[in-house]
C-alpha cells in the first residue's frame, strides 16, 4: 500500500550518510559533521522550579510530545545544538531526563511497520518510567491506497485486517517495548463518505468493533491499551462510544481541526464510560489524549507560524483547561493519563506540557 510520507518535520527516516573521502575538498567539514553525530546528546539544564513541577505531578500522569526531533528545543529539552537527524537516532535519552516529559509518541509506525527490534531499540534509551504512545500503520487504518499528494487512488484490501494489524504492529510493538508500551492508537484519517454515512456507518462501526474483538488481549503476559482516533466527527455517536466499551477500546480524544472541541468530546468520553445517571463520572479505563492542531489552522498553515517550535505562540486556554479537568478525573479514577501534544497545538509541545502540567498540579 502507498501510504503519506511523513510530515517535513518528523524526521524519522535518516539523511543518507556522509561520504567516506569527499572529492571536492570537504573532507574537514565532513569529519567536523561525524564528530558532533559523535557527540552525546545532552539534556537541557532544568530550573529547580521544574524539577519540584515533576515531583508534584502525579507518577501515573504522562505528558509527552508527538515526536523528539526538534533543534530548535535548545535550551527547553537539550543543552546544546543538535542536528535534527542526531536527535532522531540519539535524542531520546536526554528528552527522558525532562521531569515533565514522561511520554514520547512515535508516529514513524504509521507511515511503515517497525520490527520488535526496532522498538525494542527505542525502549532501551528510556528509562522505567517512560511511555510510548504509538500510533498504527496506515496501511490498517486507511481505507483507501493514496497516490502521490495524499488524493484516494484506490480500495485498501487490508483496511481493518486484524491479522495483519496483530502481526505487523501489535505484537512487534509489545513485543519490544515491552512495560514501556503505552496506548496503541488506531488514527483513522478521514474516510470517504460513502463509508460515514446512514447504514453504511452502522455497518463500519460493526466492522471496527470485530476488528478490535480480535485483536489479542495479551501479548507476553502486558495487556495493550487499544484506543481509537477518529478525523470524521459524524462518526463519534452513541452507538461508536456503545461499540468501543462493548470490546474494551478506549476513545483518544483527537485534538484537530477536524474533530469538535476538546470539551464537546470530552463530553462523549463520559458518556462512553458513565453507568449510572448521576453518578460521579469515573473513566472506566486510561485517558487517552493526541493535542495535533490549533483549531482554526492547516497543518502547513501551523508548521510555518511555529517554526522553529522554541516558544508558545497561540495559547489555547480552553483546550489546556479542558485536558486539566480530564487529568484530574483519570486521577480520581485511579487511572492513567497519556497526552501527547504536538508542536502545532500551540508553538511548542514541550511547553505546552509544562503548561498543562502547571494547571493540574496548581
Amino acid at each position: 500500500m502507498s501510504v503519506p510520507r511523513p510530515p517535513a518535520d518528523s524526521l524519522f527516516d535518516d539523511p543518507d550518510p556522509l561520504p567516506l573521502a569527499p572529492a571536492d575538498g570537504t573532507a574537514a567539514r565532513g569529519r567536523a559533521a561525524r564528530a558532533s553525530a559523535d557527540h552525546p546528546v545532552q539534556a537541557a539544564a532544568v530550573s529547580d522550579e521544574l524539577r519540584q513541577l515533576g515531583r508534584h505531578l502525579p507518577a501515573a500522569v504522562h505528558l509527552g510530545t508527538s515526536s523528539w526531533s526538534f533543534a530548535g528545543w535548545r535550551g527547553i529539552v537539550y543543552g546544546d545544538s543538535y542536528g535534527e537527524s542526531q536527535l532522531s537516532r540519539q535524542g531520546l535519552t536526554a528528552y527522558a531526563e525532562h521531569p515533565v516529559l514522561r511520554a514520547v509518541g512515535l508516529d514513524r509506525s504509521f507511515y511503515q511497520p517497525l520490527s520488535e527490534a526496532e522498538f525494542a531499540r527505542h525502549a532501551a534509551q528510556v528509562p522505567p518510567h517512560l511511555r510510548f504512545v504509538v500510533k498504527a500503520p496506515a496501511l490498517i487504518t486507511d481505507a483507501v491506497k493514496r497516490a502521490e499528494g495524499g488524493l484516494p487512488a484506490s480500495d485498501n484490501p487490508s483496511f481493518l485486517d486484524a491479522a495483519r494489524a496483530t502481526e505487523q504492529f501489535v505484537l512487534p510493538a509489545v513485543g519490544g517495548l515491552r512495560d514501556r508500551a503505552g496506548p496503541l492508537v488506531f488514527q483513522f484519517s478521514p474516510l470517504p463518505r460513502a463509508l460515514t454515512q446512514g447504514s453504511a456507518a452502522h455497518a463500519l462501526i460493526e466492522r471496527l468493533g470485530a476488528f478490535l474483538a480480535a485483536l489479542p488481549a495479551q501479548v507476553g503476559g502486558i495487556t495493550p491499551v487499544y484506543a481509537v482516533e477518529l478525523r470524521n466527527a459524524e462518526l463519534l455517536t452513541p452507538r461508536f462510544l456503545r461499540m468501543l466499551r462493548a470490546v474494551n477500546a478506549r476513545l483518544c480524544l483527537g485534538i484537530h481541526a477536524r474533530m469538535p472541541p476538546a470539551a464537546r468530546q470530552s463530553a462523549a468520553l463520559r458518556a462512553m464510560d458513565s453507568t449510572e445517571e448521576g453518578q460521579t463520572w469515573k473513566l472506566a479505563g486510561p485517558l487517552v489524549v493526541r493535542w495535533s492542531l490549533h483549531s482554526g489552522f492547516k497543518y502547513d498553515e501551523a508548521k510555518n507560524r511555529y517554526a522553529p517550535f522554541d516558544r508558545l505562540i497561540d495559547a489555547d486556554l480552553p483546550t489546556r483547561g479542558t485536558l486539566a479537568h480530564l487529568i484530574h478525573v483519570a486521577i480520581k479514577s485511579s487511572q492513567p493519563a497519556y497526552v501527547i501534544v504536538n508542536n502545532k497545538a500551540e508553538g511548542s509541545a514541550p511547553l505546552s506540557c509544562i503548561e498543562l502540567a502547571r494547571a493540574v498540579v496548581g
